[in-house]
């Protein structure tokens, strides 16, 4: 008996020690510049408020959300990959709605991310100038969603897009994302993949740099385009791979450009050095780029497989 109440108090001092400090003393994310702990991941911002500071989320899953309504603050993962957002959305939008100056996002996992009207998403951009990196936005209804910034930017680098995107909603359908009247989006080194609905990058900005970046649609369902500027746009679309898959609700073209209206000037938007091609053993007529604002593109050399006709005036 006296041997086995040992064991178990050494078991018990095992865990103990090994348990994350964050976890003993239940504040789990740290303002770095302070060395505080808060535990609540509103609280951490509120305390960094309209300064300049950087939130540190540690290792693990956490039901939690905040929004930013003023100052530049980044929010970063303790480990990259390790940090998850899940399931929380404030004000019925996103785990991170964003709206001060500036915001950096880096190395953090948003997962299960939904809303009533059916745009929950990893985050809200809605005001200023927001860089995403190395982070990984899945099985959620949309990834990234903007409001009406003219004067914002967003910044997206080395991150993936995974199961994003729905069409089942009265409002309209989510994207991996969906940028809105933001001044400017830029995606580079990314990947998108196994989209669930509507549009992978869809995007309302004036100017936009899509490069370097994989959409991987073989196992999509029920997607529409690759990339859809729907307003129009300037800016460059390089350097891309892309791969059309069989099961999609609109498989009329990869690209589209102008579909809903001619906001944005499109004369000399860039699409060159792009590989594109449907998945291996489908056979079915789709164009490269559809456009439907008359203006004079830049569509240079890209690497098209079989069945993709290069232009298409609409």
């Amino acid at each position: 008996m006296k041997r086995n109440r040992l064991i178990a108090l050494a078991t018990l001092a095992a865990g103990i020690a090994s348990a994350p400090l964050w976890a003993q003393s239940g504040a789990p994310y740290t303002v770095l510049e302070t060395g505080r702990g808060y535990a609540r991941l509103q609280d951490a911002v509120n305390a960094i408020g309209d300064g300049r500071g950087t939130v540190q989320i540690p290792s693990g899953r956490f039901a939690d959300c905040a929004v930013q309504e003023a100052g530049e603050i980044t929010f970063t993962a303790a480990v990259a990959g390790q940090s998850v957002l899940e399931g929380e959305a404030c004000e019925d939008k996103a785990a991170l709605v964003l709206r001060g100056r500036t915001t950096h996002v880096e190395g953090l996992v948003f997962a299960n991310q939904k809303s009533s009207s059916g745009n929950g998403a990893g985050i809200r951009a809605e005001k200023g100038r927001i860089s995403v990196s190395q982070s990984w936005f899945r099985d959620s209804q949309q990834g990234i969603l903007s409001a009406d910034d003219p004067q914002g930017t967003l910044t997206v680098d080395k991150s993936t897009f995974t199961r994003l995107g729905t069409c089942a909603f009265s409002a309209g359908c989510a994207h991996s994302i969906y940028v809105n009247g933001f001044g400017a989006l830029t995606v580079t080194r990314s990947r998108f993949e196994i989209g669930r609905g509507g549009h992978y990058v869809k995007s309302r900005a004036a100017k936009v740099a899509v490069l370097s970046s994989s959409f991987d649609d073989s196992q999509g369902k029920w997607t529409n385009y690759m990339i859809d500027l729907p307003a129009g746009a300037t800016g460059r679309i390089a350097g891309n791979w892309f791969v059309q898959g069989q099961h999609k609700e609109n498989y009329s073209a990869f690209i589209a450009v102008g579909a809903e209206s001619r906001t944005n000037r499109s004369a000399g938007l860039q699409i060159e050095g792009n590989d594109a091609r449907l998945v291996p053993g489908l056979q079915r007529d789709t164009v490269w780029v559809a456009d439907w604002t008359g203006e004079a593109l830049a569509i240079g050399q890209n690497s098209l497989g079989s069945y993709l006709k290069r232009f298409e005036r609409r």
